[in-house]
């Protein structure tokens, strides 16, 4: 059968929108519960945060309590057995084995001595982990399969198994790889000695979440990188946001410092 320029279009636009979702996805997670709701590296104003929360939704990576909860234990006890992904367990436990084995009883115990009354203050938070389960359904699978169909007559299994499955199973594995990859490989510029390494391919797909080893020695900095590296789009959003007036008090740390640790503690990579 001829394939005609139409239906070469139709796929293009599906393409288009299933890569836009997995945009929003991520920066639900990497500027909304990593950066803002995890870390408290900036503020965002209310608009904002119902977007990033309605980001993290389509996300689908836990609501937003429950994943700055982990990580922040995550920072709290990187690499002990505290750690909910602990990368020492090996690459598989904590790309993915974490989440299908009962949490070790220090994540929860350790867990504990943590206070996360601020999120829940957030009401942004509330209702998001309230409505959690309708509005993953809606936002993950409804509207990326519903608007291809809708707007240009996308077939209903095309667009669920693209803008949908497929996409949600990326966007899984690049946030995954966060753990465990960019625990594992790279260099250590700043600390080497923590595990946490730079990984370019990870700062790819996770549009600027790989430079872990920048983020686990200065976790409170809104960039989680230094300003002015070439490739960080939730740097970029987060920026933009601010020129728009929707985010305040990014918070940064200052380049001496930054050099100073490098000569300190780095590995002489950079």
């Amino acid at each position: 059968m001829a394939v005609g320029p139409q239906h070469i279009l139709c796929v293009l636009f599906l393409c288009l929108s299933a890569y836009f979702c997995f945009l929003m996805s991520a920066l639900g997670v990497t500027a909304g519960a990593h950066r803002l709701w995890s870390h408290r590296s900036y503020k965002a104003k209310l608009p904002l945060r119902i977007f990033l929360a309605t980001a993290n939704s389509m996300a689908f990576q836990n609501d937003i309590y429950e994943w700055s909860r982990d990580h922040r234990v995550h920072h709290k006890y990187s690499e002990t057995d505290a750690d909910p992904h602990n990368a020492r367990r090996g690459f598989f436990f904590a790309h993915i084995g974490w989440l299908f084995m009962r949490k070790h009883r220090d994540v929860i115990e350790k867990g504990r001595k943590l206070d996360f009354t601020d999120l829940l203050d957030d009401p942004v938070v509330r209702f998001q982990r309230k409505y959690y389960k309708s509005s993953v359904v809606l936002m993950c699978f409804v509207i990326p399969t519903f608007v291809p169909w809708y707007v240009w007559g996308e077939s209903l299994w095309n667009a669920y198994f693209l803008a949908s499955i497929l996409r949600y199973t990326i966007s899984l594995n690049v946030a995954w790889l966060v753990n465990s990859a960019a625990h594992m490989y790279g260099n250590r510029p700043y600390d080497k000695y923590i595990s946490p390494r730079q990984n370019t391919l990870v700062t790819v797909g996770a549009i600027g979440e790989g430079f872990h080893n920048y983020h686990h020695t200065f976790p409170f900095d809104y960039s989680a990188s230094e300003l002015g590296l070439k490739f960080n789009p939730t740097t970029w959003f987060i920026d933009f946001m601010f020129w728009l007036g929707l985010v305040t008090d990014r918070r940064q740390v200052p380049k001496e410092v930054i050099q100073s640790r490098k000569e300190r503690t780095g590995d002489g990579s950079a």
